[in-house]
């Protein structure tokens, strides 16, 4: 759905490969993975905030059914969450436990984005 209306794709056009004439999605994506990696890591190497990662979530499911898992920081601002395939466990440098150490707490994608601006 783009702007509110249903929307298809030309056949044999990935949404991974739409262009905003600059970038992919699939090019988006990375980027903000690397970046979410990058910082996370910086997080937890310095004690900044409590980053951990986990393939299970706090209720003890498995992230989407098996083969993801979930990047959890702990901000002053909030809570922060993304979820990630298994072949990029590696990436993220941080804790990892069985389960999740905080229930999911509602945050929408604006809400992420408003905690990491207040973050400190």
């Amino acid at each position: 759905m783009i702007a509110g209306k249903d929307f298809e794709l030309p056949k044999g056009v990935e949404v991974e490969d739409v262009s905003d004439g600059y970038h992919t999605f699939k090019e988006l994506y990375e980027f903000r993975k690397q970046y979410n990696a990058t910082l996370f890591n910086q997080w937890a190497k310095n004690g900044m905030y409590n980053v951990h990662k986990s393939t299970r979530h706090y209720e003890g499911d498995d992230c989407f059914g098996g083969g993801w898992f979930i990047v959890v920081a702990i901000l002053p601002s909030g809570q922060i969450s993304n979820h990630y395939e298994m072949k990029d466990w590696g990436l993220f440098k941080c804790d990892s436990f069985e389960t999740a150490e905080f229930p999911f707490d509602g945050h929408t994608p604006q809400d992420v984005l408003q905690r990491l601006k207040d973050c400190p």
